[in-house]
Formats: C-alpha cells, sequence, structure tokens
C-alpha cells in the first residue's frame, strides 16, 4: 500500500504528489512541476529514500523540478516513451510559449502501456492516456489513478496545445472508462473525483 500526501506548486496549482511505501518507507514524486521546500523537508524527513521522479506528461508546470528533485536524491526519472522529447524541447513543453528557462534533460526509465514496476512492495501500472499531449499517461496502484491532464472533475484537458488530439483524448477517456472498479482519481490540477463519479456525470465518459 502506498500512502499519498499532495502539494500544490507552480502558479497553476499543480498536484504534486509524494508516494511513500508504508512497508519499506521507499518514496517517489509525481509531477514536480516547481521547487517545494515543504515536499522536500518531507523526503528527507522520511529518510530520503526517494527512487523516482515520475511524470505525467511534458508541459513546463509539470515537469519543471524533476531534474533537480532526482539529481538531489538520486532518483530516476520515468515517464512514458512518448513524453521523453518533451523534456528536450521548449516548444513542446511550452516553456519557450511562456518565456521560461527549462533545462533540456531526460527520462532515465521510458514506459510503454501497460509497463509495470514497483515503488518498495507496491506494483505500478501505467498506461497510456494521448490526447492532451501525444505522451499523456496514468499511473494506477492500489485503488487510485495519477491521472494528470488527461481526466479532471466533470472535465477533462485541453487538446488544442502541440501534439494534442481530440480523438485520442475522447479514446483515452474511454479507456479510463474501462477500468474495471472505482478508483481515486488525482488530476493534474483541482479537485480529486473517482472514476465512477466520472462516469456518472463526465460528459464525454458518459458518452462513450
Amino acid at each position: 500500500m502506498i500512502k499519498i500526501k499532495i502539494y500544490n506548486v507552480t502558479a497553476l496549482a499543480t498536484n504534486c504528489c509524494l508516494l511513500t511505501d508504508e512497508k519499506t518507507g521507499t518514496m517517489a514524486v509525481s509531477d514536480p512541476g516547481d521547487k517545494s521546500e515543504a515536499l522536500i523537508a518531507d523526503i528527507e524527513s522520511n529518510g530520503g529514500k526517494l527512487a523516482y521522479v515520475m511524470l505525467t506528461h511534458g508541459h513546463y508546470d509539470h515537469i519543471g523540478y524533476a531534474k533537480q528533485l532526482a539529481k538531489m536524491f538520486d532518483a530516476k526519472i520515468v515517464c512514458g516513451k512518448a513524453t521523453n522529447e518533451f523534456l528536450s524541447r521548449p516548444e513542446l513543453n511550452l516553456s519557450a510559449k511562456h518565456g521560461l528557462k527549462l533545462e533540456p534533460f531526460e527520462s532515465d526509465i521510458q514506459l510503454d502501456d501497460g509497463d509495470f514496476f514497483n515503488l518498495g512492495e507496491t506494483e505500478i501500472k501505467y498506461i497510456t492516456t494521448p490526447g492532451h499531449t501525444s505522451g499523456c499517461g496514468c499511473y494506477i496502484f492500489d485503488e487510485t489513478i495519477i491521472c494528470g491532464d488527461t481526466l479532471f472533475r466533470q472535465s477533462y484537458g485541453r487538446t488544442d496545445l502541440p501534439t494534442g488530439n481530440d480523438e485520442k483524448m475522447i479514446q483515452s477517456l474511454k479507456k479510463l472508462k474501462d477500468i474495471n472498479g472505482d478508483y481515486t482519481c488525482i488530476p493534474g490540477h483541482g479537485q480529486l473525483t473517482s472514476l465512477e463519479y466520472e462516469r456518472n456525470y463526465n460528459y464525454i465518459m458518459r458518452r462513450v
């Protein structure tokens, strides 16, 4: 089982998660879009056993502090294969559009759809969910889905940015809808939701 703590980082209030495997104390962080002193302090106070920095997609507000955090704790950066190029291309990660300087970097582990990896004794599954970008993906463990900017409460990620695609977004939302059971869903921004709630109240999920 994984314990979750959420930090709002960046001016866009990105949901950055600290995941801690309860049996081993091994940790991972998802989508560190900016530096969080509180997050760093919590990692250090729990022994600094940060194994992974997990990225749902490659926009600057989700990757902005990934390289620094990984270097600080000797962690590996994990993302989907299609996200890796975003990490080094300012026109894709949108740092150029917003006049930001983001040093290019690469991930250490690149995942395919359906791949698994372990955080301590907890298995995490990665699935691809393109639409917001070509590289979007979700991480599934226990009864939780970290869904980045694919799924929001009664909404979904915008598709009018580079590599965004309406049809792929619809397919990705159907893919989430078809997962068996109910899950707590942690979006990239905003209020948490659940898969069953979205099946009932999300406009796209209701019609696919």
